[in-house]
């Protein structure tokens, strides 16, 4: 048995072959049943955010398992024409320890564009809670996310890798903000997408300096309600797109749509009523809110999640001084686990040797039962006693030293030893 964990990274792949594997929220139960309909995997956790997506899984058979997620990314790629190369050069691979060091440092926000971003964490824990919920996460993986989200609250607590900007969101702002003189003063912003994203984004315009007038709409108008109350404007539902874009100096889109809400063609009908009036868009969308052959248009500026990792990098200089002590505690909290695993890996082994143990005890009294029959009870409980202490103080040096040495090489030869030995 393997952990796994094989993924399309931003940094390895282009952004219209990272949107063809992006898993939305909707998609989950369907692609999680198709890893486990795998008969070499016995659990998955797919892990898809804007710079990833990761398939972590228990693979009873290791080439056969990694081949059947293979095909999983194949086949999610398999309508957009030449991302099979792209896919099969980008996809990393880790296993084991790699595998559970890498999930720690994306927790720890380690291995995000924005060092130490906050979404990512509220990432890991909804990709385990869905997991679970399907039914496709089980002991391995629960106890590997679960770890790997206690190790993502230590470093935040325990470094300043999480001080300032840490999220796409907030970078996304910013970018709108130093566009406008430092201030969101007297801009007109339209946000679309009322999910997680859009509710970062609503949250990141309420804490920017200056005051803009927001509209967040959605499919949903309900929906947007909290969202734009958050940000102190107003919500409204996609229908009124065109309209409000009439009158917007930024939209900032951040949806779940499986196709662009705004072509070229339909970009250019909305930006007649404008006349020379620029707009800024900021698409944070995978797979992408606008085609981005809208950048062409005379009086559009468009920004995605590119021009928002090429911001973000030139703004992490003074949390990258903490990568140091991010990694010390990821070490630290993987030997911990792994010790935790081994342990855990230890108890079956000493538990049944204990029951093999006793079922002797148990069968060599049963063979001596006609004569203990002859004496009297105190005499047959004392002859009882006796031989369960016998077994104990047999068993309590090997149990102690077994272990005792959990969670080290000495401990998995004394293990193996026990089973040898006592056919385990």
């Amino acid at each position: 048995m393997s952990v796994v964990v094989v993924g399309l990274h931003e940094r390895d792949a282009p952004l219209d072959v990272l949107e063809c594997v992006a898993v939305a929220d909707r998609d989950l139960p369907k692609a999680l049943s198709r890893l486990c309909d795998s008969p070499h995997l016995s659990e998955a956790v797919v892990l898809s955010t804007c710079m990833r997506t990761e398939v972590y899984a228990v693979l009873e058979r290791f080439h056969d398992g990694l081949a059947d997620i293979n095909a999983f990314f194949h086949s999610r790629a398999a309508t957009s024409h030449g991302a099979g190369s792209a896919i099969e050069d980008g996809l990393s691979v880790a296993y084991d320890d790699a595998a559970a060091r890498h999930l720690f440092e994306v927790a720890a926000g380690a291995d995000s564009a924005v060092l130490g971003e906050g979404e990512i964490l509220r990432q890991v824990r909804r990709a385990a809670e869905q997991a679970r919920a399907e039914r496709a996460a089980g002991p391995v993986l629960g106890g590997l996310f679960r770890h790997a989200l206690e190790v993502g609250k230590r470093v935040r607590t325990e470094t300043a890798i999480a001080r300032g900007v840490t999220s796409l969101a907030h970078v996304a702002v910013a970018l709108v903000t130093e566009r406008n003189g430092g201030t969101l003063e007297g801009l007109r912003v339209v946000v679309v997408g009322a999910g997680e994203m859009g509710e970062s984004l609503a949250a990141a315009l309420s804490d920017a300096p200056g005051r803009a007038e927001v509209v967040v709409l959605a499919r949903d108008g309900a929906r947007a309600q909290p969202v734009a109350e958050a940000a102190g404007g107003r919500a409204g539902d996609l229908r009124a797109l065109a309209s409000e874009l009439a009158h917007a100096d930024v939209l900032l889109t951040a949806t779940s749509a499986d196709a662009p809400l705004l072509d070229v063609a339909t970009t250019a009908s909305l930006l007649g009523p404008r006349g020379s009036r620029p707009l800024l868009v900021v698409d944070a969308a995978v797979p992408r809110d606008v085609e981005p052959g809208v950048r062409d248009l005379a009086g559009v500026t468009l920004l995605d999640l590119d021009d928002l990792r090429a911001h973000a990098e030139s703004q992490m200089q003074a949390r990258r001084g903490e990568l140091d002590r991010v990694r010390e505690i990821v070490d630290e909290e993987l030997e911990r686990y792994r010790t935790g695993v081994l342990a855990r890996s230890v108890a079956p082994v000493v538990a049944s040797l204990r029951a093999a143990c006793e079922q002797v005890r148990v069968e060599e009294l049963a063979r001596i039962g006609s004569r203990l029959d002859r004496l009297d009870a105190d005499d047959r409980a004392a002859i009882e006693a006796f031989s369960r202490r016998l077994v104990a103080k047999l068993l309590h040096e090997p149990t102690v030293q077994v272990k005792s040495a959990a969670g080290s090489a000495r401990g998995e030869r004394l293990a193996e030893a026990l089973r040898q030995l006592f056919a385990l």
